[in-house]
């Protein structure tokens, strides 16, 4: 019998073994990172202690065994590492080639991968190096071409401006444009140089971003 499991308990705490079981059945269906891993095991662990609460247990009790199941957790988290089925690099660089795909700026990719754990540095590398050749600045630039076709702006404008629209509705429809991809992350400079674009440049780097990616 596992030493950790105290025979005292209704409902019976996870074990060292289950918890290493729920790691893998979790990773053979999601890509996660570290920290993402151990959230995982973590909930578990309070779902059995709200279970042995509510069976009766005694709420001191199982509160200490849920706190001395942290560290098998992180051991548990470990040994996925060592394995090589957890490892942040790679799901930062997977995960910047989705996002920056689906149109997501810099600032957004690296507000989403701080949230799921990813150390600074390992998203950097990432940022700079995930989408096959392109530079970190034209990474940025094909993300805003994405969102652009996504609503429709700039050189993807469904109904472009006409000689005879009046300067108000034109600046009006501008700052309407700059405010969506401002939102979305993106720099001034990059918006700006989204929205003058031709049709034919900004489909000529959606082509490299699918070629490259």
């Amino acid at each position: 019998m596992d030493k950790t499991v105290p025979p005292s308990f209704t409902c019976p705490p996870p074990q060292r073994s289950t918890l290493r079981e729920a790691a893998l059945a979790h990773l053979a269906r999601f890509g996660t990172t570290r920290q993402g891993l151990e959230q995982v095991l973590l909930r578990r662990v309070a779902r059995w202690a709200q279970k042995a609460q509510r069976a009766g247990d005694c709420a001191e009790s199982v509160a200490e065994h849920a706190a001395g199941l942290h560290p098998v957790v992180s051991a548990v988290v470990e040994d996925m590492v060592r394995l090589g089925a957890v490892d942040d690099a790679v799901f930062a660089r997977s995960r910047v080639r989705r996002l920056v795909r689906s149109g997501r700026s810099a600032r957004a990719v690296q507000a989403h991968l701080a949230a799921k754990g990813v150390a600074p540095q390992v998203r950097d590398e990432a940022l700079d190096m995930a989408v096959g050749t392109l530079s970190a600045a034209e990474q940025e630039l094909c993300a805003a071409l994405v969102l652009a076709r996504k609503r429709r702006l700039g050189p993807f404008a469904t109904e472009p401006a006409t000689e005879d629209e009046d300067d108000a509705t034109g600046m009006a429809r501008r700052n309407r444009a700059l405010g969506v991809l401002a939102r979305a992350g993106f720099a001034r400079n990059v918006a700006q140089r989204v929205l003058e674009m031709q049709h034919e440049e900004a489909e000529e780097w959606m082509d490299r971003l699918r070629a490259e990616s």
